[in-house]
């Protein structure tokens, strides 16, 4: 468990001793031993006017409920924050969403693990949530639902007409994968399926059933939230 220590106000980092200074503490005991607003603290480099960097991760970490509150928040919320601007919150983010792809990798040959819904939308959801258009998504996985590539094919509404079975299925027959999971974003922030999109569900699932390549999954990811549309095939 990181060790915390207590600080003297200093209006800047550079005038604190170096022993006490973060970057400097995380050279000397490690990453692991030092606290988390200290590792905030280095992501973010700099205070503002009257508030040095320790104490502005200090402040964002309690505002936020820790560092599970970072995982939860959104990119406008942080750059709103006080003392973050963009420059700062797409530091943080960048960082968080590195630790949640890193807590999914398979250490044996680092290969993120498919195995739920929530997999699919913690991956992703990050960069679907913020597109202004709609975009369909083809996770690639093998017999044991790790990923093997992610082919990024439509942009626009999805409907029976405008996407091609044989499309879907191309690059995963020439990887021979075992299934595939599709996705794909609803830019209102309503991830509730349309009628086009459960038809275009059903021809996937079919093509693959033909195919031996199981469709695993239809994710439609909305704002912090998202939908199975298997559930409507029942």
């Amino acid at each position: 468990m990181a060790k915390e220590i207590d600080y003297v106000y200093h209006n800047r980092i550079s005038d604190m001793e170096i022993n006490e200074r973060p970057r400097e503490r995380l050279v000397k005991v490690g990453p692991g031993s030092i606290s988390n607003y200290e590792l905030l603290a280095i992501l973010l480099r700099t205070g503002t006017a009257g508030e040095n960097v320790i104490d502005l991760s200090k402040r964002i970490l309690n505002s936020y409920g820790g560092l599970g509150g970072l995982k939860k928040i959104s990119f406008e919320e942080l750059k709103n924050a006080k003392g973050i601007g963009e420059a700062k919150a797409s530091q943080v983010l960048a960082a968080v969403e590195l630790g949640k792809r890193l807590a999914g990798l398979q250490e044996e040959n680092d290969r993120l693990i498919i195995n739920s819904s929530q997999d699919v939308f913690d991956l992703v959801s990050y960069e679907m949530s913020a597109f202004d258009h709609e975009e369909l998504w083809v996770l690639n996985v093998d017999t044991r639902h790790r990923l093997v590539a992610i082919d990024r094919l439509y942009k626009g509404s999805l409907n029976s007409s405008t996407v091609r079975i044989s499309e879907v299925f191309r690059k995963p027959i020439t990887r021979n994968v075992a299934a595939i999971l599709l996705v794909h974003n609803h830019p209102s922030g309503d991830p509730k399926p349309s009628a086009a999109d459960i038809a275009v569900t059903k021809s996937v699932q079919e093509a693959g059933n033909l195919l031996e390549i199981t469709m695993l999954d239809h994710i439609i990811i909305g704002s912090g939230k998202y939908e199975s549309i298997l559930s409507y095939l029942i």
